[in-house]
């Protein structure tokens, strides 16, 4: 595997938008974008920005909270308000129609969404990026009426709030419990970064306390990196409980604030149950998943395997290598706009980077950044080279890293809203 710097890998936003090249003038033909998240406004942004097509987004919200780093506000890092985002960029600049309603049905032989308020949308081709869903019923006790009282806060919003203010409201000397899910999953390092800010902010306010982590898994990404920032920032703070030690979480009491094990029951003071994900709803409804709950997609155009005419990006899509994270999301709507920019105007093809950068914390001024670069080939995406932040590196290494994130969020949210 091809080893890459950290400079090598920061191909930018700007570099991959040019990529994608003029379109040939002609009548519009139309495109649909359904989702409105950080693989969905991208797309429609890319297709929008030659003036080429006739995009139209389809959102039931009209502001979006980023996943990314809605750790931070659960350490009181960050506002909330600073990791939401609005629609009218898309809409003033790039020309994108804005619908805020809910995409109900897809009818791919007659090409139409039908969406929640009764109005349909004819199209042409038909970009789907519906995020996650979450399984529950697999923890005994947990189902959705369940997060209100133990908030999974794995899609930022209403429950990241909730979320926090358990953290707020917990005695000094309490457990917070995270129930880490199965692979795949959104963003791979998610959970232990949750841990380790949580870590920061007890720290600070409730030192007695304690985070327990209930993994199904036996290891999880950078479990090295983590492992040595909790000894060197907490000691004693965080355990790691792995599947093998616990025999994995077999039930839950809500109102008693019970987590049972294959061994044991844990009494918690906050819980949080991060449920098996499978392919946001609408997927599921269309035809676009197969067996394991995702969408099989050709990788360099990520169109559907399933149902020809319909793309699909972000964390639904089955895309080898890849993780399912933010950065992933906008390099896959960036190739995707690119090969419906060819299939209806015969735009120039172009043969796009798909890469991989992202920041996460272990402290308030301690963080890593990992980048990686994806490569189409044997009819999936294999990572072809990386840089992967190290366990020992020095203290101002990983405080240059944490200031680097805040630009990169900035730049990155740009690059997605507008």
């Amino acid at each position: 595997m091809t080893s890459w710097t950290r400079r090598e890998l920061g191909i930018g936003a700007a570099a991959l938008g040019s990529a994608l090249g003029p379109a040939r003038a002609q009548a519009k033909p139309r495109v649909v974008v359904i989702g409105g998240g950080i693989g969905g406004a991208t797309a429609a942004k890319y297709l929008a920005a030659g003036n080429a097509l006739d995009v139209t987004l389809v959102e039931p919200q009209s502001r979006y909270a980023t996943c990314i780093f809605s750790n931070l506000y659960l350490a009181g890092l960050w506002s909330l308000e600073s990791l939401t985002h609005g629609y009218g960029t898309l809409a003033e600049r790039y020309g994108v129609t804005v619908v805020k309603d809910a995409a109900a049905a897809i009818d791919p032989a007659i090409r139409r969404v039908r969406l929640a308020g009764g109005a349909s949308l004819a199209y042409d081709r038909l970009v789907v990026s519906p995020g996650i869903a979450f399984q529950f019923g697999e923890i005994d006790g947990y189902d959705e009426a369940a997060t209100e009282f133990m908030p999974h806060a794995w899609s930022a919003g209403p429950q990241t709030r909730l979320l926090r203010a358990r953290l707020e409201a917990m005695e000094d000397g309490g457990v917070f419990v995270i129930v880490a899910p199965p692979e795949p999953f959104r963003c791979p390092p998610g959970p232990y970064e949750r841990a380790s800010l949580a870590a920061y902010y007890f720290k600070q306010f409730k030192p007695r306390s304690k985070i327990v982590i209930l993994d199904v898994k036996d290891s999880f990404y950078q479990q090295e990196v983590f492992r040595d920032g909790w000894d060197r920032h907490y000691p004693g703070m965080i355990e790691w409980l792995p599947a093998r030690s616990t025999g994995g979480v077999k039930a839950v009491d809500v109102r008693a604030g019970l987590v049972r094990t294959g061994r044991e029951t844990i009494r918690a003071s906050v819980t949080n149950v991060i449920p098996r994900q499978t392919a946001g709803a609408v997927a599921h409804s269309a035809g676009l998943v197969d067996a394991r709950g995702w969408c099989p997609i050709d990788p360099e155009t990520f169109e559907s395997r399933l149902l020809p005419g319909i793309h699909v990006v972000g964390d639904a899509a089955c895309a080898g290598d890849m993780p399912k994270s933010a950065f992933c999301a906008n390099a896959q709507a960036k190739a995707c706009a690119a090969a419906i920019l060819t299939a209806l105007t015969g735009a120039r093809p172009s043969r796009l980077h798909l890469l991989n950068t992202f920041y996460t914390f272990l402290a308030g001024n301690d963080a890593m950044g990992d980048a990686a670069v994806f490569t189409p080939a044997d009819g999936t995406i294999k990572r072809s080279g990386a840089f992967l932040t190290q366990a020992g590196e020095q203290p101002e290494t990983r405080r240059r890293t944490a200031r680097e994130a805040v630009g990169w969020y900035d730049a990155f949210t740009r690059d997605v809203f507008g």
